[in-house]
């Protein structure tokens, strides 16, 4: 059974014997996750496709040099980060982060766990403004720890793979996620704190 790796690595291969039908595959198969990464950095959906189809065309074009160390879709996101960061650059702008995450996004920085499990009004309140706190504090990150946390928490990459794709040995990754993640729990406690105060048995 071949992996997902062993997939891209045939399908570049082909691309750079000239098969464009093998890059269009790749480009349908990464095309949405690549548009998620980068609604993480830029709001407008017409941006996002814009910086999509040009990460993908320098991904295109820089495919004959690509000598798969990495995993292809670890490059991918690389050459898209950096697309997206130029781009914005050249505007003068900062990558935003996209406040439209759905609760199990803030769960998984684990605060389900410490939260009343009662399907209720306040329940449901409290899930949204732990969202919103956790998307504000995210958003407020630098951006080396903004991009570590979003790789790992809502794109779910390995530590290896981050560390390629951010160009950095891999016990810098973890220490930025660390960091994010001690960042973030800093803005969550109040909420936590008074969940259990409010609790009523």
């Amino acid at each position: 059974m071949s992996s997902e790796r062993d997939i891209d690595h045939e399908l570049v291969l082909r691309v750079q014997r000239g098969d464009k039908k093998a890059f269009e595959l790749l480009v349908a198969k990464y095309h949405r996750k690549i548009a998620r990464l980068l609604s993480r950095m830029i709001r407008d959906q017409t941006e996002i496709e814009d910086v999509s189809q040009e990460a993908f065309i320098k991904a295109y074009r820089a495919l004959p040099s690509f000598r798969g160390e990495s995993a292809f879709y670890t490059w991918l996101y690389r050459i898209a980060i950096n697309t997206a960061k130029n781009y914005l650059a050249s505007l003068g702008r900062r990558p935003v982060l996209s406040t439209e995450y759905e609760d199990e996004d803030g769960e998984t920085l684990d605060t389900a766990t410490q939260l009343p499990d009662m399907n209720t009004p306040e329940t449901a309140l409290m899930n949204r403004q732990i969202v919103t706190t956790v998307n504000q504090a995210v958003e407020a990150l630098p951006e080396e720890l903004r991009t570590a946390i979003t790789l790992r928490e809502m794109e779910g990459l390995s530590y290896e793979d981050i560390a390629a794709v951010m160009n950095c040995p891999i016990g810098t990754v973890r220490s930025r996620i660390f960091r994010a993640r001690e960042a973030i729990a800093v803005q969550l406690r109040p909420l936590i704190e008074s969940a259990g105060k409010d609790r009523r048995w």
